[in-house]
């Protein structure tokens, strides 16, 4: 008894010594300085072998965190990560003159349909991204990654053929449905990246993000319908008379294909059970058992600290930023007569564009100094002060172009905009919030614990080879 409670405290003073190291305080930058669900990982690892290890154990750990990040991978995990952006953004210039095409729809009607269809691909990727992170804890990243990427890429091509209602909201949720990467994605870049290595990892996980719904409606705008718009290189081709959104869903599946090929090559895997077995595989010729699975519940997962306000937070920021995604290219293509803007699908597709790229300055130019200076908190509510405003530009607009204000309605759509699209940034600062109140890094992607026993044994082997 009295040797656990002085490896208690011992422990104890040890975290604390380390907080005070760091430097943790509430305006910290989080990724900045390692305030991090990996480093409480890290210490609770450390305090868990300290009786076998001794110094050892703090030499090790201090190694892992001076361990470069590997950047090759890094880079192939932020290609996988554009599949689903431009998959999910390049229907957006074209679905409603699509659906009203193909379902004999009068204008005011094609707007509930078109977001509909737009929306199927969030919902039935909610609905199956537990079973994507289980699955990958079992199987392994790499195979569950590249099998989602495939679905995406194969469903999303197999969209601009559709020829009714029905086969659009069939093949919508199918890509739904294989949309597992960003959760795969982010969880290799964690188990890649160290405390010191974390913040340029997620610094190109986000900004490739934005790449994607930068390109994704730039695709759908540029190559829709291209007898029509390229009539000199496209006039004569009855495929794409018959089928005129085909081509930008093709050049969509091509990108993911050479994407998915790469990575099913290239990717190594990073599942750390799957890496000891393959290590202790490779050294004594026989696979270690697999290690004892400990599981939290759903209902232990929202009780740890900090948890459900952050899981609140993190919904009501999606569900403002998708349902104007949703909203904003109906009201863009809708006549001007009926409230929305009259834009044709190459114009969408720049707005569009647009809006990713403005997101990608705010990431990469903004965000980085102002959380430094106020913090993830603060980020979020200047987000949400200027959410209302943002929302409110549409409308503001069509007054505009009712007014016949055509030349001032040109000038300042792309700067409202551009400034608008600082709300992104709540995307950015949620993740934080997100990493910060995990209990481990496990739980982003499912709700499995590391098993500790395991590392003290292993820890355990390796000191009395060193003996021996």
């Amino acid at each position: 008894m009295a040797d656990d409670r002085a490896a208690h405290i011992s422990s104890t003073s040890r975290d604390a010594s380390l907080t005070a190291e760091i430097g943790i305080d509430e305006n910290t930058p989080l990724l900045v300085t390692g305030r991090d669900v990996s480093e409480t990982t890290t210490a609770y690892e450390s305090s868990v072998t300290a009786d076998t290890s001794g110094d050892e154990t703090q030499v090790g750990d201090a190694a892992e965190d001076d361990k470069p990040l590997p950047m090759t991978q890094i880079l192939f995990l932020c290609a996988a990560r554009l599949i689903e952006p431009i998959a999910f953004f390049s229907i957006f210039p074209y679905v409603n003159k699509m659906c009203r095409e193909n379902g004999s729809l009068e204008e005011a009607d094609a707007g509930f349909y078109s977001g509909l269809i737009e929306s199927l691909f969030s919902l039935t990727q909610m609905l199956v991204m537990v079973f994507w992170g289980k699955a990958a804890d079992r199987l392994g990243r790499k195979p569950v990654l590249v099998f989602s990427m495939a679905g995406v890429t194969v469903a999303t091509s197999l969209f601009g053929m559709a020829t009714t209602i029905w086969e659009m909201i069939v093949f919508r949720c199918l890509a739904g449905v294989f949309a597992g990467t960003i959760l795969i994605i982010r969880t290799m870049i964690s188990e890649h990246s160290t405390v010191k290595t974390q913040a340029r990892a997620f610094s190109l996980f986000g900004f490739t993000g934005n790449l994607g719904i930068l390109f994704g409606p730039l695709i759908g705008g540029v190559l829709a319908e291209p007898t029509t718009q390229y009539p000199g290189i496209f006039r004569g081709i009855l495929f794409f008379d018959k089928y005129p959104y085909a081509l930008p869903s093709f050049a969509v599946g091509a990108i993911g294909l050479v994407i998915t090929l790469v990575c099913a090559i290239y990717i190594e895997e990073t599942l750390p059970s799957k890496i000891a077995a393959r290590r202790g595989s490779e050294e004594t010729g026989i696979s270690p058992p697999p290690p004892a699975k400990a599981t939290m519940s759903t209902w232990e997962l929202i009780k740890a600290p900090g948890v459900a306000l952050v899981l609140y937070t993190s919904q009501h920021i999606a569900l403002l930023a998708f349902a104007y995604t949703a909203v904003a290219p109906v009201f863009w293509y809708t006549s001007i007569a009926l409230g929305g803007l009259g834009l044709s699908p190459l114009q969408i597709s720049l707005f569009m564009g647009l809006n990713g790229l403005s997101q990608a300055v705010w990431l990469l130019l903004v965000f980085p100094p102002l959380q430094s200076r106020i913090g993830t908190n603060g980020v979020l509510r200047v987000c949400a002060i200027a959410y209302p405003a943002f929302l409110a530009i549409p409308p503001l607009l069509n007054i505009l172009l009712r007014g016949g204000f055509t030349l001032t309605f040109w000038i300042s759509a792309p700067i409202l905009m551009a400034l608008g699209c600082g709300v992104a940034m709540s995307f950015t600062a949620i993740q934080l919030a997100l990493n910060d109140v995990a209990p481990t890094p496990q739980v982003l992607v499912s709700r499995r614990m590391p098993d500790y026993d395991e590392l003290r044994r292993r820890r355990e082997r390796k000191v009395n080879a060193g003996v021996d």
